[in-house]
């Protein structure tokens, strides 16, 4: 949008704070090479165009915006003499992408002293050649910095879900180990103990019987009740009292397994009515192998079925097998991230899911959101950590008109109100030294705002900190990052 063109006056623009050291002759080539415009209420220029104009207000009221997602989010609003915006880094060239990086608008007449872009790049270029060299210095340092430190965030990320998975992992595969080992051993027992059995002269009506027996006894471990500590104790008990009156030896160590099993006085009371009085404990003795050699096969089936589980989420989480950009559903990706994070978060941090299983699946980069959810809830478990190791970590979704919202709340140490507008700025950390980068909610902030042209927003205050990202649920078509 262009303004009304007025009279330029060197004393007017050198008595603004930006100009005030330039001589008579330099103030002389501004307003020569330069121009003063009037801008009535509205907009002055719109961000992602071209940077064509430096813009310096002489007076009225200006206001900055930035694009996030679908909205334009105010960012700053001033009525300072001086203030600038613009094109500010034309003095970089072609090395960077010359668009305006906010919105700009006035609400008042507004009068800016506006300078061309070619003609601010060579101005600096031609006066402060030293400073333009400290400040080309400063752009791509602080630019390869923030590269090679967000790449280290990612690789510390990385080693602290190898880390944990190890450790998720190695859980349920030693146990299918010790089951094995112990499953061989009672197989083993079991089938000396059918010897025995065979060996006595039974007809072919009781070795039916016990075989039955078995089988049954074996259904019923599959169908074992879960009983709370008290119930437990009670059958145990009973259990071991009825062995103990019909003579079996070591009722005491064989009761546990049967009521784990899921067997009673009554089950028992079966058994003995369909053998002899005599093979009773070795039929009792077998059935305690068969309970025991079901109990290891599920719990090693169980094993298996974590560790399968792990490599799902593991997959789930690296999404290495599944196009870059997909429709994906956020709780899958939620779900994957909070496994893969279950060592860190450890037994003292509660973790709720509350989500809205209805919502739709949308389009995004799964594996970029695992990389801001994993951001997110390793700051979550650091600030419950501040705060004792003990709370609750709360995961949400839920519809938010247009947009889906993934929010995380912690009960932790919260967020200072003086940081709470730095704390995505690059490598603005809160944490102890050598503890964050300060880059991990910059790493988010792009992913989610650059990337998914959504939007990431907190509010904290001690014991209730929620980050809360709304993500479109339409695709729209994905900006520079």
């Amino acid at each position: 949008m262009s303004g009304r063109s007025m009279p330029c006056s060197p004393q007017e623009i050198g008595a603004l704070f930006l100009f005030e050291k330039l001589t008579p002759e330099q103030l002389g080539r501004l307003c020569g090479e330069g121009r003063v415009e009037r801008f009535e209420p509205g907009p002055v220029y719109t961000e992602g165009e071209p940077a064509t104009c430096f813009y310096v207000m002489l007076d009225g009221t200006v206001v900055l915006y930035r694009r996030v997602g679908g909205d334009d989010v105010e960012v700053t609003r001033t009525s300072q003499r001086g203030v600038y915006a613009g094109s500010m880094q034309a003095y970089l060239g072609d090395r960077v992408r010359q668009v305006y990086n906010n919105s700009m608008r006035v609400t008042e007449p507004t009068r800016f002293f506006v300078l061309p872009a070619d003609t601010f790049a060579d101005i600096m270029q031609e006066w402060f050649p030293m400073a333009v060299h400290l400040l080309e210095g400063l752009f791509f340092g602080s630019k390869s910095t923030q590269r090679a430190i967000g790449q280290r965030e990612r690789l510390l990320a990385l080693g602290s879900l190898s880390a944990g998975l190890t450790h998720e992992l190695n859980n349920p595969a030693a146990a299918a180990v010790r089951a094995t080992a112990t499953l061989r051993e009672r197989v083993g027992k079991m089938r000396h103990k059918l010897a025995i059995i065979a060996q006595g002269s039974y007809s072919p009506e009781v070795m039916a019987n016990l075989i039955d027996i078995q089988e049954r006894t074996a259904e019923r471990v599959a169908k074992a009740p879960v009983l709370s500590p008290l119930e437990a104790s009670d059958r145990e008990d009973a259990l071991s009292d009825w062995l103990d009156d019909q003579g079996i030896p070591d009722g005491w160590r064989i009761a546990p397994t049967f009521v784990q099993a899921g067997l009673d006085v009554d089950w028992l009371d079966q058994v003995a009515a369909a053998v002899d009085e005599e093979i009773l404990p070795s039929a009792i003795g077998w059935l305690n192998y068969t309970v025991e050699t079901e109990l290891l096969m599920d719990e090693i089936n169980d094993s298996t079925t974590r560790i399968s589980h792990l490599v799902d989420a593991a997959k789930q989480y690296s999404q290495l097998d599944r196009a870059p950009f997909q429709n994906a559903d956020v709780h899958e990706l939620l779900d994957s991230t909070l496994l893969m994070l279950s060592a860190k978060t450890g037994k003292r941090i509660k973790v709720v899911k509350e989500y809205d299983r209805s919502l739709p699946r949308i389009p995004a980069y799964p594996a970029e959101l695992n990389q801001v959810w994993t951001n997110l809830i390793d700051n979550a478990v650091s600030a419950i950590n501040s705060a004792g190791g003990e709370g609750t970590l709360t995961v949400r979704t839920a519809p938010d008109h247009d947009r889906l919202l993934v929010e995380f709340r912690d009960t932790g140490v919260g967020i200072p109100a003086a940081d709470r507008g730095r704390i995505f700025d690059p490598f603005f950390t809160t944490k102890p030294v050598g503890e964050g980068t300060g880059l991990g909610l910059d790493i988010s902030w792009r992913i989610v705002v650059n990337k998914h042209h959504g939007s990431i927003q907190v509010e904290s205050e001690p014991g209730d900190t929620r980050f809360q990202v709304l993500l479109p649920l339409t695709s729209v078509e994905e900006e520079p990052s």
